[in-house]
């Protein structure tokens, strides 16, 4: 067995899914586990319907059929006859969706947000598995949440491993092609929908590869591999064509967008291969991640994240920052899910970096202030190099104001205001 995983850009349209078909085509594979991310910029189109579901019920209906006509059209570029079992399949879907809608009595976001987000990717595995059976590539479509059970911690859910393992030996065919959806899961006391959180469908490739002791995993995206830095941030990249999983996990970790950790760390325990590779350009060898030498080319590797928040805290009677005052810090971050990109901390300060996914900030600014004094700036940028050289730190922070730095053996870490 090996498994595919196919993002949102390479099913982003009729042509892209006509590409992907040629891909699987052409790689020769008959045994297959395909992970398939929401078509395109769905995921965010969706998010959409689950903000106008609680902000604004007056673009409900037009944020719905967004979504609705998005697939439309790519049905009907790739079937032309509108009596195809398909288009009542996503009729089917939607309607189930508006159903929810209409009857759910949840008010918690993240459930409503699980529950509606992942119709992205029931359709977008429905319309590609018709697609292939049309061109005589025959495949089984599985609900993934057959499969991954997780908690019910909404947004993030974890793994839970064991009944995981025993449903993917149970449901899924090794010979033949599977087609299955990234990101999602059930939790396992009412079996909600769940999603796995950031770079979910990447995760979800690993978690299949794992538990099938697959030869090895391929991401295909729409660039030739993993690059040292981002092109859309940095004008000068170079393709990595080998990184260790270490090495991998550690850029993973600061944020390099290609690779996710919670997706290598178990391939690594298995030493299982993960490959990188254009879906425009399949034939080119991309990026292997496995055992051997960290680095090919050895290069410094950069990674920024936009729109993060840095809070300084210090002790209102100037005493020192002890174990208990850290403890209760992390206590509310946790409390309010706050995302800790990076901490530091003297003898009576403590500052951290965060992602505030959940929009709690001024819910826990108001906490901390009756405790501490409070220094707050948003919108701030972490740079995080791997490998660097003094002289590219510099031009780096050039007519940038540097809020904190942080050097940890091969890792410099700045915290901008741009």
């Amino acid at each position: 067995m090996k498994v595919f995983k196919f993002g949102g850009a390479s099913v982003t349209n009729a042509e892209r899914i006509k590409n992907l078909a040629s891909v699987i085509q052409s790689s020769g594979e008959m045994d297959l586990v395909v992970v398939i991310s929401a078509m395109g910029k769905m995921t965010n189109a969706l998010e959409d319907v689950v903000s106008s579901y609680f902000e604004d019920r007056d673009q409900f209906k037009e944020t719905q059929d967004i979504v609705i006509q998005y697939h439309l059209k790519i049905m009907h570029d790739l079937f032309p006859n509108e009596s195809h079992p398909i288009y009542k399949i996503v009729r089917d879907l939607f309607q189930e969706m508006t159903h929810f809608l209409e009857t759910n009595k949840s008010s918690s976001h993240a459930f409503v947000y699980d529950q509606v987000v992942s119709y992205g990717e029931f359709i977008s595995t429905h319309i590609v598995s018709a697609y292939l059976h049309s061109e005589n590539i025959k495949n089984t479509w599985l609900d993934v949440r057959q499969c991954i059970t997780t908690s019910d911690y909404y947004r993030n859910a974890r793994v839970d491993w064991e009944t995981t393992q025993q449903h993917i030996s149970e449901k899924v065919n090794t010979k033949g092609i599977t087609i299955t959806q990234g990101f999602l899961g059930a939790e396992h006391t009412n079996n909600f929908t769940t999603t796995l959180g950031r770079e979910g469908s990447d995760y979800t490739a690993a978690i299949f590869a794992y538990c099938l002791n697959a030869e090895n995993v391929t991401i295909w995206k729409d660039v030739p591999g993993i690059l040292n830095a981002d092109p859309r941030h940095f004008s000068k990249t170079r393709l990595l064509h080998h990184i260790s999983y270490r090495e991998a996990i550690e850029l993973g970790f600061y944020g390099a967008s290609v690779i996710h950790p919670k997706t290598l760390q178990p391939l690594q325990r298995k030493e299982i291969p993960l490959y990188v590779k254009s879906f425009l350009n399949p034939t080119e060898e991309g990026t292997c991640v496995g055992k051997g030498v960290t680095l090919d080319p050895m290069t410094s590797c950069f990674i920024l994240k936009k729109d993060q928040i840095l809070i300084s805290l210090s002790s209102l009677d100037f005493s020192f920052m002890m174990e208990d005052n850290i403890g209760d810090v992390f206590n509310l971050l946790h409390r309010y899910k706050m995302k800790v990109e990076l901490i530091q901390n003297s003898a009576i300060s403590f500052s951290v970096c965060l992602d505030d996914k959940y929009k709690n900030l001024q819910s826990l600014l108001n906490k901390l202030r009756s405790t501490f004094k409070v220094s707050c700036y948003e919108r701030v940028t972490i740079y995080t190099v791997r490998h660097s050289q003094p002289s590219e730190i510099k031009a780096l922070v050039e007519n940038k104001k540097v809020l904190l730095k942080q050097e940890s053996g091969e890792t410099v870490q700045l915290i901008v205001q741009e």
